[in-house]
């Protein structure tokens, strides 16, 4: 059954697509700054190139997020949104503080940028992934609050599933861990501590309860397996990614200056994680296997189950290669971590959004998938952004075990750019790479413009 108010997600997904286009192409510009150092200089720096690439890469996400809950929370509680009105209102307050920020990045130098948008006032900008204004990040904080308050209300008045409910604690989760985006102590110690607690908390934490809820809601739609089927397994999967990732967490903390104990407590639990996203693949696969329907829309059916490899892969087998203290202490900051990154965020959670918005957008149009031939567009544009990804980790993989040897375990190291030049040939193969990803994705947008046969009515 669908509901009016469903409708709203479709502007977030819009927005969301076209962030991940700039982030695509911030990302080709990096790439190829890294191997031609003054390629657009002075006008894109290579550090604010970086931070567009890595934010845009955020927002798209959170707009993914935003869009997938407005879509599947109404079906999932059999009612109505609580007020449509105040999720576009504050789809517009967000896209437009995200467009904003970036041409901030790009217009001005960051320090600037940090002494007009009030940043003496509450210093919270110069780390990491969250190097958004002040201004932008209490922002944030408004729409998080207000989308809580919209989807909250109307989980508690409508009826309540697994789904619903193992989503709804993942979106709290992320709203409370990015409160400690404003603790920015003079520490450089504590300062990283807490610095994980949004960036880790996240990705490997309610990151994955949202994953989580957003693939099963999918499976269910697709294959018509019992629901209690997909609850118990949902159950399992967030147990595991709960209790592996929270304490996981320690294993950023092995060289910052935190207690010893963290390398045995942080090595032990991130060994766990990957048995998440195993499950998490076992999941997908057996939900298909086991379907009672042929779904038409069979890209969703293939984004859902790539989901699940994907992400065992990149955050699972990729992660636990260099997880542990004894393998860190050489590898970290290196571009294993890159790969790890690339593929980790690709598999989890890009996926996870391009499947509900596959599986989504038609619907949306009243019709149960796209015509034959946008399907097989779509697929194109599956294959062509999964395998260049997987090359992309692979040539990333190879600079940083080279990396390694040159520089922090041969007898006579080399210096960082001595490095970086020998490494230059995977930094090329990563560039191109990343042209045929950006064609997977154009060939994933035409898909939404293809015309054909109809498949059924929704």
């Amino acid at each position: 059954m669908q509901y009016q108010s469903q409708a709203v997600a479709k502007p977030y997904f819009i927005a969301a697509l076209g962030l991940f286009v700039a982030q695509v192409l911030f990302g080709l510009i990096m790439g190829l700054q890294y191997v031609v150092g003054d390629f657009l200089f002075p006008h894109i720096p290579f550090n604010v190139a970086r931070m567009v690439h890595t934010n845009a890469l955020i927002v798209w996400l959170l707009m993914g997020f935003m869009g997938a809950t407005y879509y599947l929370v109404p079906e999932e509680s059999e009612r109505e949104l609580h007020s449509p009105k105040l999720a576009l209102a504050l789809f517009w307050i967000f896209l437009v503080a995200a467009a904003l920020t970036v041409v901030g990045y790009l217009a001005v130098p960051y320090a600037t940028l940090a002494q007009i948008t009030g940043n003496d006032l509450l210093p919270t900008m110069g780390r990491e992934f969250l190097e958004q204004p002040t201004i932008t990040k209490i922002g944030i904080v408004v729409v998080a609050l207000g989308f809580l308050y919209n989807i909250t209300l109307t989980v508690l008045k409508g009826r309540k599933t697994a789904i619903s409910s193992v989503l709804l604690i993942g979106l709290w989760g992320l709203a409370l861990f990015f409160l400690f985006s404003f603790y920015n102590p003079h520490n450089l110690v504590k300062d990283k501590f807490y610095w994980w607690f949004v960036v880790h908390l996240w990705v490997e934490g309610v990151w994955e309860l949202i994953l989580a809820a957003i693939l099963g809601f999918v499976l269910i739609r697709i294959t018509g397996v019992d629901r209690e089927v997909i609850d118990k397994w949902i159950y399992v999967i967030i147990t595991l990614a709960l209790v592996t990732g929270i304490i996981g967490t320690g294993h950023h903390f092995y060289w910052i200056g935190t207690p010893e104990f963290w390398q045995l407590w942080g090595g032990v639990f991130s060994a766990l994680e990957p048995i998440p996203f195993f499950a998490m693949t076992l999941f997908a696969f057996n939900m298909v296997n086991r379907r009672r329907r042929e779904h038409p829309n069979r890209a969703a059916t293939l984004w859902a189950l790539g989901t699940g490899v994907m992400a065992f892969l990149g955050a699972g087998v990729w992660g636990f290669l260099h997880t542990l203290a004894p393998v860190n202490y050489y590898t970290h900051g290196t571009q294993i971590t890159a790969a790890h990154g690339h593929m980790a965020f690709y598999g989890a959670y890009v996926m996870v959004v391009l499947t509900i918005i596959s599986y989504a957008m038609p619907q949306m149009r009243g019709r149960a998938a796209n015509s034959n031939a946008s399907l097989v567009v779509e697929m194109w544009g599956f294959w062509l952004m999964t395998v260049a990804m997987v090359f992309i980790t692979l040539f990333l993989t190879g600079a940083g075990i080279l990396q390694v040897w040159l520089q922090r375990v041969s007898a006579t190291p080399s210096p960082f750019m001595v490095v970086q030049e020998q490494v230059a040939l995977f930094y090329w193969m990563r560039e191109w790479s990343g042209v045929v990803f950006l064609l997977g994705l154009i060939a994933y947008l035409a898909s939404f413009f293809v015309k054909g046969r109809e498949n059924a009515v929704a």
